[in-house]
Order: structure tokens, then C-alpha cells, then sequence
């Protein structure tokens, strides 16, 4: 089975503002493998502790790509990438088997949203999810100085 990060409909999940979507919110739906759940935790809470206007948002899912509820959770993830400005792409050693990240990733491209690839540390892994190389999305270092510029440029070039 495989185990995959995107989308866990639960209570104690973050919670995306009732407004976003909406022309000038910001919003950040963030992909990744469950596996790099707590490095994402971390980046995430260093790019909010800094003075932006960016709502970031991502569901944690261990369900497999093909399993049972893969219609239904695809619906809810659709749903929360829509609401979104930009698919931020968490890329680790560990994204590149997951078929859900690839569908995020091809999903986001299909609703018009903005498209960014980020790694932490000084080198991107050698494997990526197949959308990032086949759509020519530039894979970049996490540093918030780097971040938010990216961020902001995937919104405007969607």
C-alpha cells in the first residue's frame, strides 16, 4: 500500500479561511509525500512566522492512489486546490512515488493555478513526480527570501 500526503478530512487539520479563493486572498495549497509531513510542519510554521500575507493549507492523507475512496478524496482535494492561488510541490526523495502528488500537481495545472517546486537543503533530489519535469517547473532551494517571491510570481503567471 501505498502511503501518500494530501488531503485528511479531519477536525484537527488546518483550516483554510471561509474567503479563500476570492480575488486578492492569498492562499497556498501545499503537496507532499506523508513521509516529509513533519519537515513541512516546520517549514510551514518558518514561513508563517514571518511578515506575509499567505494562508498555507495541505491535507495528510495515508490512503493508497488507487484505493476505494480515491474518487471521493480526489473531490475534496480538487476542492481545496481550487480555493487556492498556488500548488506549492514539497519535493524530497520521497515524492516522486506518489501518485498523489503527481495528481495534485497535474490537477492544480488543469484548475489554472500557479505551480512552484521547492526542496529543503542545498540540492533537489535526482527523482521528482513526472508532472514537474514534463510541464518544465524550475525546482528551487526552501529559504523564505526565495519563497514568497516564488510564490508570488506563480500567482501572477498563472
Amino acid at each position: 500500500m501505498e502511503v501518500i500526503a494530501a488531503l485528511r478530512l479531519e477536525t484537527n487539520s488546518v483550516v483554510i479561511p471561509e474567503n479563500s479563493g476570492l480575488p486578492g486572498e492569498k492562499n497556498v495549497f501545499i503537496s507532499f509525500a506523508s513521509e516529509d509531513l513533519d519537515e513541512v510542519n516546520h517549514l510551514r510554521a518558518e514561513a508563517v512566522s514571518e511578515d506575509n500575507d499567505w494562508e498555507f493549507s495541505d491535507r495528510v492523507l495515508q490512503e493508497p492512489f488507487e484505493g476505494a475512496r480515491a474518487e471521493y478524496i480526489k473531490r475534496g482535494i480538487r476542492e481545496r486546490i481550487r480555493q487556492a492561488s498556488v500548488t506549492l510541490v514539497y519535493v524530497s526523495a520521497n515524492t516522486a512515488a506518489s501518485g498523489w502528488v503527481d495528481w495534485e500537481i497535474r490537477e492544480s495545472i488543469m484548475l489554472g493555478k500557479g505551480v512552484i517546486a521547492m526542496h529543503s537543503g542545498d540540492v533537489p533530489p535526482q527523482n521528482l513526480p513526472s508532472a514537474i519535469a514534463e510541464f518544465g517547473f524550475r525546482v528551487i532551494p526552501w529559504r523564505y527570501s526565495q519563497l514568497i517571491s516564488a510564490i508570488d510570481e506563480a500567482a501572477a503567471n498563472r
